[in-house]
């Protein structure tokens, strides 16, 4: 093995490490929340030792912090153009994704617990407004927005509107409806926002995913190639 092969697979231990540990600390954080997680239960989720951890690590705040403003990693947005209909699908896909994704539901949890580890932190929620306003952007760009409307309001708007219907859906129907919510918000919302060609033209569901929409081989039939 050469030098520089010798030197890259510590590394890439070390960031293999630190993944789990992350995963594995949403996972907990997503079933018992910051007061009910603790370094040990995701230790051993993690399978990793009281020295990995800390190597990473310091505290459960700092890995509650890390999980918090990580929890859009790894999410895959709707392709699509960019514009008012891509905002919208990314808003439903968003619903769709926090009924079973632990690093999105556990940032999203810690980001309305963060004053049990102390913090005031607003930054999650601005990742979000920053993304949304992109949208926004191009989508004033298009002629899509009524001429009054303010792109960085309206996004605050949305994301303070998303967290409020999130929140309302997970203690009624643990977000089993949630898809639904964020359609209606947005057939209310769009009146006041969107040029009349704009609405006529926009869809409230998702485009089913070329994952979902290919048919399944029947038991015990290999797939056609």
């Amino acid at each position: 093995m050469s030098e520089r092969k010798q030197q890259r697979a510590p590394q890439l231990r070390a960031v293999q490490t630190k993944a789990a540990i992350l995963r594995a600390a949403a996972e907990v954080f997503d079933e018992f929340g910051f007061s009910g997680a603790s370094i040990s239960k995701i230790m051993k989720r993690a399978d990793v030792t009281q020295g990995g951890m800390y190597f990473h690590f310091s505290s459960k705040e700092e890995l509650a912090y890390a999980v918090m403003v990580g929890q859009g990693d790894g999410l895959v947005f709707p392709e699509g153009e960019d514009g008012l209909q891509h905002l919208v699908d990314i808003t439903l896909y968003l619903a769709e994704e926090l009924r079973h994704n632990p690093v999105l539901r556990a940032g999203v949890r810690l980001a309305v617990e963060q004053g049990e580890f102390g913090l005031r932190d607003d930054v999650a929620y601005q990742a979000w407004v920053l993304e949304f306003r992109q949208q926004l952007r191009f989508a004033r760009a298009k002629g899509e927005l009524q001429p009054d409307v303010d792109d960085h309001e309206l996004a605050w708007v949305l994301v303070s509107s998303f967290t409020g219907a999130q929140l309302f859906s997970q203690a009624s129907t643990g977000r089993a409806d949630l898809p639904q919510r964020i359609a209606s918000l947005w057939r209310y919302l769009l009146p006041a926002v969107a040029t009349e060609a704009t609405r006529e033209n926009l869809r409230l569901t998702l485009r089913p995913t070329r994952q979902q929409t290919t048919k399944e081989p029947e038991p015990g039939r290999e797939p056609r190639g």
